[in-house]
């Protein structure tokens, strides 16, 4: 059954006190306590479901395990206590759901399926109905994107290696990298939300128990039940093949790493002594009335550090022993649903980063001469070897380097009055003119937005 996702977090999401970069996102609400209840009542219905449509159980039991499995007719608190007791909440679930379906339809609740079964759908359905906002945000961000991007294709502004001025660079470019960034998360999401499988092994993942129930080709109740759960039908069951939380974690983990890029850029470049740009709705300080803090970047700079961490837990989790694992299932639930919280909420923070960024493009031109013309130097080397020869050229760039800091003067000024540069036939204004060392930036950014 395709159930919607909710459009506001409920009371036990958590509530985001500690956790503001996904509090009132979409994930919160996708993520929450009642949402993977109402996961697992899905699968647990829809697990009927197949039977019945396979003739293994009396459509009539369908009907009533479907109207049973409503999130609202359980206790979650309750619940939760109980499943302590077995280690995992499905069991007092189907406790639970089996009562409230009645003694004649009650034995068709999880027939012939194991615990495992069950969280596993349900955490890929979790899975499913979190990534489809996060995508939507990704598409936002990159649309916001693009459009910095062709707006400041010529924008001149320093590059910067290893903290330092180095050559000219444009924002477009800059952008439009971020925003190749932002379509690999896309794309990766996209496709690992395409692949997500149900799960359907029983008790060891050989199907035995619906063979039992009258299952005369139990690969096609898997299909059934995958169809149901609006999941992909899985090649073997995969209680201890972990691919698909090694999928997730990966490209949960990648998506925050790459918003976790222009969330420092922005930081860096937000910096009061900078200021080459700034977020669009800064947040204030508690101390201090004059701050207006880069909140989304931060909040999405928090987010990339946090994930590697929680994307190692799953993988530790792949080398799980036996057909059924002792801890490493049960490792994986909360590492994933802070994976997905991180990355719903770093998306919505990035969508709103790039859709209010504000870059003041004087300030960029401005700060290309805090060098004193130094920073077009590889161009002046490269033209004055034709003429001077490598060596001399060097050797003349370096010593007015050293003058223009000392004098406070542009090299610009110093090459002008050297006899050996004045007797030569070249444009200073041009060759010491930073926004026309750019080389291929325009087009490359232009290259860049071609992609879709």
């Amino acid at each position: 059954m395709t159930r919607p996702a909710p459009s506001a977090p409920p009371s036990d999401a958590g509530g985001g006190l500690l956790g503001p970069g996904w509090a009132g996102s979409p994930a919160a609400a996708t993520t929450s306590d009642t949402a993977f209840l109402a996961a697992l009542l899905d699968a647990e219905a829809a697990l009927t479901r197949a039977q019945a449509a396979l003739g293994l159980a009396p459509a009539p039991a369908a009907d009533a395990v479907t109207r049973a499995a409503d999130p609202d007719r359980f206790d979650l608190p309750g619940l939760a206590a109980r499943a302590r007791s077995g280690g995992n909440p499905v069991i007092p679930l189907v406790a639970d759901l089996t009562g409230a379906v009645g003694e004649e339809y009650g034995p068709y609740v999880h027939r012939g399926a194991t615990s495992q079964d069950i969280m596993d759908t349900a955490a890929m359905l979790v899975a499913a109905r979190t990534l489809g906002p996060v995508l939507a945000d990704l598409d936002r961000a990159a649309a916001a994107l693009a459009r910095l991007a062709a707006r400041h294709r010529d924008t001149a502004l320093p590059g910067r290696t290893l903290t330092q001025h180095a050559v000219p660079t444009t924002f477009g470019l800059k952008a439009a990298g971020w925003r190749s960034l932002v379509l690999d998360a896309r794309d990766r999401v996209a496709h690992v939300r395409e692949s997500l499988p149900a799960q359907l092994g029983g008790a060891a993942g050989t199907l035995a128990a619906f063979t039992a129930y009258g299952a005369g080709d139990p690969g096609a109740l898997v299909t059934a039940y995958a169809r149901e759960v609006g999941l992909r039908a899985p090649a073997l069951p995969w209680h201890t093949l972990r691919t698909p939380i090694a999928d997730l974690a990966g490209c949960l983990a990648f998506t925050a790493g790459a918003l976790g890029k222009p969330a420092a850029d922005v930081l860096v470049l937000g910096r009061t002594e900078i200021l080459e740009v700034a977020e669009g709705g800064g947040g204030g300080s508690s101390a201090m009335p004059h701050k207006a803090n880069p909140v989304r970047a931060t909040l999405i700079a928090a987010a990339a550090r946090r994930a590697p961490q929680l994307a190692a837990t799953l993988y530790a989790s792949m080398a799980a022993e036996d057909e059924r694992p002792a801890g490493a299932w049960h490792a994986e639930w909360e590492p994933l649903r802070d994976l997905l919280r991180l990355a719903g909420g770093a998306a919505r923070d990035a969508a709103e980063l790039a859709e209010g960024l504000r870059v003041d493009a004087d300030a960029m031109r401005a700060h290309l001469g805090l060098t004193h013309g130094l920073i077009v130097s590889e161009r002046l080397s490269a033209e004055l070897a034709g003429r001077l020869g490598r060596a001399r050229a060097r050797d003349l760039l370096t010593g007015l380097a050293r003058r223009a800091y000392a004098e406070g003067r542009t090299l610009g000024d110093l090459l002008a009055q050297e006899p050996e540069v004045r007797g030569l036939d070249v444009d200073l204004d041009r060759l010491t003119d930073p926004a026309r060392h750019t080389g291929s930036a325009g087009a490359l950014t232009d290259r860049a937005l071609e992609r879709r």
